[in-house]
């Protein structure tokens, strides 16, 4: 974060800067469909757009069918695919890929003696939403899990003053503070929910262990840690799984996770003393 505001002076110019304009549900509802034309899955997703939602975008099944609902006050024109890439490349495809699988319900997750899906599941959503980006800063993923850090020693209050080191704007800011502090009783007290720390723990995890990783096979065999990823291989039902687009390629892939690693200043050291504390 701290190198963000030394580049850019503020995340409100880095936002504009990288992002781009906010677009209007024209553009947003454009590029949604060429999104899922490219991904073969027109017509599979009701989207839904709003101005009300805490996050950026949001995947469920609702009345049985998946929907994504898309929030409009962040849509930015460069930024956007990214979201798409998080929400329907990585979360809707291993959705629909694990329900192949034998460990598609509880049972056989148990059967099969699976890790949690999480981190891996948010970490390689957001490595997505930065891929192919300019300047692929972890920003985002990096302030939700200071926030919540500081939400467990700081009240409401305290906390959004706190955050106004790093994001100027008072609605981005109370945003960012609600999250941390959602299922609080007495927000003036110190207290976190802690899950939004999920996105940069996995973001790490991934990094490091990303030479050895299968990526192909870790979006087909569905919602799965990447620790589960081999011995799974020979219990994986592949017919008919969908890979995205943006998988096909692993060299171009890879080459892109380096850059995010270059242009953040990790390294496989650095991972290692982050992953051990």
């Amino acid at each position: 974060m701290e190198r963000t505001l030394e580049k850019y002076g503020s995340y409100e110019k880095f936002e504009v800067i990288n992002g781009g304009r906010l677009l209007p549900k024209s553009r947003i509802w454009n590029q949604v469909r060429k999104y899922m034309e490219k991904e073969g899955c027109l017509g599979e997703i009701v989207i839904h757009l709003t101005d009300d939602l805490l996050s950026r975008a949001s995947m469920m099944v609702v009345n049985g069918r998946p929907t994504l609902t898309i929030n409009i006050t962040t849509a930015r024109e460069h930024w956007l695919e990214g979201m798409l890439r998080h929400e329907i490349g990585t979360h809707y495809f291993r959705g629909i890929n694990n329900s192949q699988q034998p460990w598609c319900n509880w049972n056989g997750r148990k059967k099969y003696g699976l890790k949690s899906a999480n981190p891996t599941e948010e970490g390689l959503a957001s490595i997505h939403s930065v891929l192919f980006r300019k300047d692929p800063l972890l920003w985002r993923a990096a302030l939700l899990y200071y926030t919540v850090y500081q939400a467990s020693r700081m009240s409401f209050s305290e906390l959004f003053q706190d955050v106004g080191k790093f994001v100027k704007d008072p609605n981005t800011r109370w945003d960012y503070c609600v999250r941390a502090k959602r299922g609080q009783t007495d927000t003036s007290l110190p207290g976190c929910f802690s899950k939004d720390q999920v996105y940069l723990d996995g973001i790490f995890k991934i990094l490091r262990h990303r030479q050895s990783i299968d990526f192909q096979h870790l979006t087909a065999l569905g919602k799965i840690s990447f620790e589960d990823v081999n011995r799974l291989k020979e219990f994986a039902v592949l017919q008919t799984v969908r890979i995205p687009h943006f998988l096909q390629d692993r060299s171009m892939y890879m080459e892109q996770l380096e850059k995010i690693m270059e242009v953040n200043e990790l390294t496989d050291a650095k991972l290692d003393t982050l992953l051990s504390c």
